[in-house]
């Protein structure tokens, strides 16, 4: 960031996106300032998978110890067919993981994820202002002016838009359609592993893959609860942008159909669900859909994505340090260093939101083409499930991935 462009970088979006793009611009010494539109900080999300291509960014953060307090860290994926309930393929995580990409696999409670991103960014001395809502901006010859519905008016040398699916910061950059309904419906739960009998409590991540549908779970708090999201086809409810709605046992069951005796105990269980509409958009096609002049979008608001590569706050946290990283080269005004952010993370970004297209029409798969894939996962395995390209920049591995969510 050149001299006369030392006003800050206004972060719209106090999610996890929005909490790491201003965390990671404070540790490379560029001001920032977050704006957040709800009065208070909070995350009624569930759980998250955070490959080793994200835990290594947070250690590099500092933030090691306190993901080792509140998160899980399972030593095996094992993907199992939702009707016969047999195991499939499993994927060594733990200690193998480490050993390959230098960083752990772990799993999270995306409310523990927040807490201690939010921690890291109040450490940092971050201006936060709570209860704005970006209504817009104009660019000046030295600045842009970010104004809120609230009143506040910022004197911005960039504006990053992390404000998610519904971005009202990517509305008035590219003027788009909205994002699309997947066709999916999420169903998800928390349970206390204590309150259930000992042989529905896990230590791993397990992938239910049927006919349409596809369950995963895995601990989270330590291994003190169990994370389930269960996935089927369905018709786009109403109030479909309320991803948090109540969700009722019987509906879940009648989408599932049958279903194998282990997995429907194991549903069947759960004391209350929620349920959203799954969303996304297409596989993101050029840098300017990521940044144009002095405003940048970062997370989902660039580029939402199907949770079937277990990548969506993972791609957000890339995001974030890649931003820094540009923003923090001398010698370029700041709609240079943007450029540079969006052609760094576009095509990866736009990869992994094609794969995960594709992981859901795997799990989902019927007839002959799901015969196929668990053939293959017997025969392959570990080979077939593991994802070097995307945890350790590898040559891809023509298969799929297993971590569902």
């Amino acid at each position: 960031m050149t001299r006369n462009e030392r006003n800050p970088v206004v972060i719209a979006g106090g999610g996890i996106g929005g909490l790491a793009a201003a965390l990671a611009c404070a540790r490379q010494r560029v001001p920032v300032q977050l704006l957040e539109r709800a009065t208070q900080l909070s995350e009624v999300g569930a759980g998250i998978q955070l490959g080793p291509n994200v835990t290594r960014i947070l250690q590099a953060w500092g933030l090691g110890a306190a993901l080792a307090q509140v998160a899980a860290f399972p030593k095996q994926l094992q993907a199992r067919d939702a009707q016969t309930g047999q195991v499939l393929g499993t994927l060594r995580l733990g200690e193998r993981a480490q050993a390959l990409y230098g960083a752990p696999y772990a799993t999270i409670h995306r409310a523990d994820l927040q807490g201690l991103l939010q921690r890291a960014v109040q450490d940092a001395g971050v201006a936060l202002h709570l209860g704005q809502t970006v209504q817009g901006w104009y660019e000046t010859e030295a600045a842009l002016q970010v104004n809120t519905a609230e009143g506040l008016s910022l004197q911005a040398s960039a504006l990053i838009g992390a404000d998610g699916m519904w971005s009202a910061v990517r509305q008035q950059l590219l003027g788009d359609a909205p994002a699309r309904f997947t066709g999916h419906l999420a169903y998800r739960a928390l349970v206390a592993q204590a309150d259930w009998p000992a042989h529905l409590r896990s230590d791993q991540v397990t992938v239910w893959m049927g006919p349409r549908l596809h369950v995963v779970h895995y601990p989270v708090r330590s291994g003190q609860w169990l994370n389930l999201v269960a996935i089927v086809h369905g018709v786009k409810p109403d109030q479909a942008q309320d991803w948090d709605q109540a969700g009722h046992t019987q509906a879940l069951m009648q989408a599932m159909g049958a279903v194998g005796r282990d997995l429907h105990e194991r549903l069947a269980s759960v004391p209350a669900w929620r349920q959203w509409a799954l969303h996304d958009r297409a596989p993101v096609s050029a840098a300017s859909q990521m940044a144009q002049g002095r405003v940048a979008l970062l997370g989902d608001a660039a580029h939402p994505m199907r949770p079937y590569l277990a990548q969506g706050a993972g791609m957000a946290i890339e995001d974030a340090q890649a931003l820094a990283q540009c923003l923090s080269v001398g010698n370029a005004t700041v709609a240079e260093q943007l450029q540079a952010y969006a052609e760094q993370r576009w095509a990866r970004n736009a990869r992994v939101q094609a794969r995960a297209i594709r992981n859901g029409r795997i799990f989902h798969a019927q007839g002959a083409v799901a015969l196929g894939r668990n053939l293959s996962m017997r025969l392959m395995g570990e080979r077939l499930m593991d994802v070097p390209w995307l945890y350790a920049g590898g040559s891809e591995v023509h298969g799929f991935n297993g971590n569902a969510l």
